[in-house]
């Protein structure tokens, strides 16, 4: 048995360590008059948050775009041939100035305006107008080259089944209302969006905008392929893989520049912008807002970039190798968003191409700041037209290519047929309407017409009727 002398020891030995380390501490911190004093601790290095500059590539990046452009670019005619004029009987009654010769073997063949189109009259009593080409001597409907030739149903049912669906109602729905098969509704979207991509590809060339906002909209496809997977595997599985809606749009006048449909990558950024370039003027480098996508960045780097040649900084050895850089006239900005638990928590600026200065004084023209706002509206505008990526629907697009339609026709509908409020103007007198209302002081005006691409507001009829020439007309002809 232990006594308590030992413990009455130990709780001396304990005392004594204790005073011997509070005589060591104060000793520490109150140091003699002699000693010097300790240096006070170098303040946190900061991060310098101007942006430093950009060093430039040693080699292009590519763009399987404008590698195929250069490969497969299309080979304009030369000059069109003389205008014909007739001299022969009664000035004519029914303008054929829109129309062409449809075919390949004509010498005015694609060449719009040049006086070769007279009408005859509708042929059996039918409901669309005969045209004959003097040149060659052919005759064809002035229906030819539209989704409206052939058609043995009549051309309201078609045109209200289209506005239908640009309106946002799926195929089947459609099929529904107009009491027709979805696989007809279905062939009538593929023929009218090979339309409408060629409707926007002609008038969609030398825009001029100061700024061009991008961005990507979540969407969900059917991830099964045929012949890949089996019915019953793709029953079971029910699978469905993302994909993204990528969007351009000049704020000003609200019109969309491009719409496509692709993976999250830089291939498809690439392509994006490439689209975007086409159908801006030669010359015209505006302001680009996007998200913190970072390939956005090295796409634009590739279409609006050149060779710099670096200075030499020594006499002797080899010469620098040049370098990609950007153009000094190119302004690209990015508002990053950061989300937690699907909550946005902050919002940071950051100027990747220009200066902030620059940036800021190409958006005070119009007093907005970095923004990405109006893409993102936009963003709100196709899940509420196009029915394959819209929220809580059932309707599922199954695969890219019939997205990439809808898309397609939503974009014909956007830019020609739908009047923006925020784009109207003031008439400079009222006009009187039909009945007994308040009269029309404001005309309605759509994103072409305020980026200056057509005079009038479009209808879907006039679209699905208009005859696309095979390539840009001269502004003479």
């Amino acid at each position: 048995m232990v006594s308590h002398l030992f413990f009455y020891q130990l709780v001396l030995l304990g005392l004594l360590w204790l005073c011997v380390m509070l005589h060591y501490t104060c000793s520490n911190e109150c140091p003699a008059g002699d000693q010097r004093p300790s240096q006070p601790l170098p303040p946190p290095r900061q991060r310098s948050s101007d942006s430093k500059p950009f060093p430039g590539l040693t080699r292009t990046p590519p763009c399987a775009a404008c590698e195929q452009a250069h490969e497969h670019g299309p080979q304009l005619p030369g000059c069109p041939p003389p205008r014909k004029v007739s001299t022969r009987g009664r000035p004519r009654q029914v303008d054929t100035s829109g129309h062409f010769c449809p075919h390949p073997t004509c010498a005015s063949w694609g060449w719009v305006g040049l006086g070769n189109i007279s009408a005859n009259g509708h042929p059996s009593g039918g409901p669309w107008r005969q045209l004959h080409c003097i040149s060659c001597g052919s005759y064809f409907q002035e229906t030819h080259g539209t989704p409206l030739h052939g058609k043995r149903v009549a051309p309201e049912k078609l045109v209200w089944a289209v506005g239908a669906l640009a309106e946002g109602l799926g195929i089947r729905a459609v099929a529904r209302v107009f009491e027709v098969d979805p696989n007809t509704v279905l062939a009538w979207l593929v023929e009218v969006a090979e339309h409408a991509a060629a409707f926007s590809q002609y008038f969609l060339h030398d825009v001029r905008v100061t700024q061009v906002q991008l961005d990507e909209l979540f969407a969900l496809l059917s991830a099964v392929k045929t012949g890949e997977v089996s019915d019953a595997e793709a029953i079971r599985r029910l699978s469905r893989s993302p994909h993204w809606v990528w969007g351009a749009i000049d704020p000003v006048t609200k019109l969309l520049l491009t719409i496509d449909v692709g993976d999250r990558t830089l291939a498809m950024a690439q392509r994006v912008v490439h689209q975007v370039v086409q159908v801006l003027a030669p010359g015209c480098v505006p302001l680009f807002l996007t998200d913190g996508l970072k390939e956005y960045a090295t796409a634009l780097l590739t279409h609006c970039g050149y060779w710099v040649q670096p200075p030499r900084r020594q006499a002797t050895g080899p010469a620098p190798k040049p370098r990609w850089m950007p153009l000094p006239q190119l302004l690209y900005a990015q508002v990053v968003k950061t989300v937690r638990r699907r909550r946005l928590v902050r919002v940071r600026h950051r100027v990747v191409f220009g200066t902030l200065e620059a940036v800021q004084q190409v958006l005070a023209a119009c007093g907005w700041q970095i923004n990405t706002a109006f893409i993102e509206r936009v963003n709100l505008s196709i899940r509420q037209h196009v029915a394959a990526v819209g929220r809580r629907v059932t309707t599922l697009c199954k695969g890219e290519d019939g997205l990439r339609q809808q898309l397609a026709l939503y974009h014909v509908y956007y830019n020609f047929c739908l009047p923006h409020a925020s784009l109207r103007v003031p008439l400079p007198q009222p006009l009187p309407t039909n009945g007994t209302g308040s009269a029309k002081t404001w005309q309605p005006r759509t994103p072409a017409m305020a980026a200056g691409l057509t005079d009038r507001v479009w209808t879907l009829r006039e679209v699905l009727l208009f005859r696309v020439p095979p390539w840009p007309q001269p502004v003479g002809v």
